[in-house]
């Protein structure tokens, strides 16, 4: 399928927030899928998930989480600009650690009127990706009643006290609309086997439908997609190309099946 990417601004208030828009040609009227960025910000790889998610027929867009903070940020998955390195890691989570609930959350909104707005988004029919950082604002995404089904990879600090709030977001599970479907790794240093299996009761509690898959695998293994792309992600342990693969197909039933 031919797309069409694009560089566009989302206004919200007096903010105007970067953006990467995937779509298909032609005017048809189709789904649309906002896809979050990790703490290394609308790079390469998001870039890539974002065209990705537009070959299969949505319209994808992946805006700036960082806008306020840092606007223009990114560090790529390539060798030249050192995806993993230990700079890289230390500004997204100087970033990251400076981000505001309520602020992230009117830009998820901002987006989703975005969408709205463009002739060829059918306006009922919105959905959304994440991961690591971008997990954690999936899930929050989710509890909004224009997002009918969320992917939530390996969101941190879900069921912590996280960018300002008193309350965890897990505590807000109940007002889930859609459809969720949560990926953990079983080997992430980063989220305890006890937080996804704190995550998945609230979801069962709530009668929530969802979702939880977890792999032999470390945080951020869904890179291992595009490891044929970038051939240095394989020398990554957390990498895991197979879970990927898997992930990937269980992220396009979980569109098809409700957007």
């Amino acid at each position: 399928m031919e797309i069409n990417t694009t560089r566009v601004q989302i206004p919200n208030n007096d903010l105007l927030i970067d953006a990467c828009l995937a779509q298909p040609e032609g005017n048809d009227k189709r789904s649309a899928v906002i896809v979050f960025q990790e703490i290394f910000g609308v790079n390469n790889n998001i870039r890539d998930i974002t065209e990705l998610i537009a070959k299969q027929g949505y319209v994808a867009i992946a805006p700036a989480m960082y806008q306020r903070i840092a606007p223009g940020f990114e560090f790529g998955f390539s060798e030249e600009d050192a995806g993993f390195s230990q700079e890289a890691y230390r500004l997204g989570l100087e970033y990251y650690q400076q981000v505001k609930y309520q602020e992230i959350f009117s830009d998820i909104q901002a987006t989703i009127a975005y969408l709205k707005s463009l002739s060829n988004v059918k306006t009922d029919s919105i959905g959304c990706i994440g991961f690591c950082f971008g997990g954690h604002v999936a899930y929050m995404a989710a509890t909004l009643p224009d997002i009918k089904a969320t992917a939530s990879f390996y969101g941190g600090g879900i069921t912590q006290p996280s960018y300002g709030e008193e309350i965890p977001t897990v505590n807000r599970t109940s007002e889930i609309n859609g459809t969720i479907y949560t990926f953990f790794g079983t080997n992430d240093s980063f989220i305890s086997q006890e937080d996804n299996q704190k995550i998945e009761t609230e979801l069962k509690k709530h009668n929530i439908n969802h979702r939880v898959f977890r792999y032999d695998a470390g945080h951020g293994f869904f890179a291992g997609f595009f490891v044929d792309k970038y051939p240095f992600l394989a020398q990554n342990p957390n990498v895991n190309r197979q879970a990927a693969i898997d992930a990937w197909n269980h992220v396009l039933k979980l569109f098809e099946n409700n957007l």
